[in-house]
């Protein structure tokens, strides 16, 4: 007697079968769109992400912006560590300096945020780089705040000290541009 012999089996290529792919996308949770709108092609790229997420889109001249103002933090606290005199005239024109330790630790302060601004200059993150856009410009707010309180009591304005004023609401107003410009949300690509 001769033995039967099974039939073949078929392989299923699920390459090839369009049902059963889809069956297996669907399981797996790829091929959808997920609550940002975005369609991962794999599961891995839905695990770790799209890195076009994570690259900082930066507002052209920021990175300047950024070098310029820790070379300015830098320049003003090394002239209030070592000529608080030359300082406090240049921004009270003649006014008699008292004491120099409060110039001098207003020029500690400033080195010590100029180490943060120097350090913002080389990351990529938003949430650094937005961190020290804002503490310029309440730093430039203050100051011009402080400034004008102390005008208001000694009197007559200079034109050194109207540049000043000028120079710090600008400051304020670019610090102010750059941070709103980074938090902003990236268009779809």
């Amino acid at each position: 007697m001769a033995a039967k012999q099974p039939p073949p089996l078929m392989k299923k290529h699920s390459q090839t079968d369009l049902v059963s792919r889809l069956k297996t996308r669907k399981i797996l949770g790829v091929g959808g769109e997920d609550d940002d709108g975005e369609v991962h092609r794999s599961k891995i790229s839905q695990v770790l992400g799209n890195e076009i997420k994570f690259a900082v889109r930066e507002p052209l001249g920021l990175r300047v912006w950024q070098f310029l103002s820790a070379v300015l933090f830098s320049g003003v606290a090394i002239l209030a560590l070592a000529l608080p005199d030359q300082l406090y005239d240049a921004v009270f024109d003649g006014a008699e300096v008292t004491s120099k330790t409060p110039i001098r630790l207003y020029g500690g302060a400033l080195l010590s945020i100029s180490l943060i601004m120097w350090n913002a200059l080389y990351t990529a993150e938003k949430v650094i780089i937005r961190w020290t856009l804002l503490t310029e410009a309440c730093y430039f707010g203050v100051q011009s705040l402080v400034v004008t309180a102390s005008l208001a009591e000694t009197g007559p304005l200079s034109l050194g000290t109207l540049l000043l004023l000028a120079s710090r609401l600008l400051f304020v107003a670019i610090s102010v541009y750059y941070y709103y410009q980074v938090g902003r949300k990236p268009k779809k690509v």
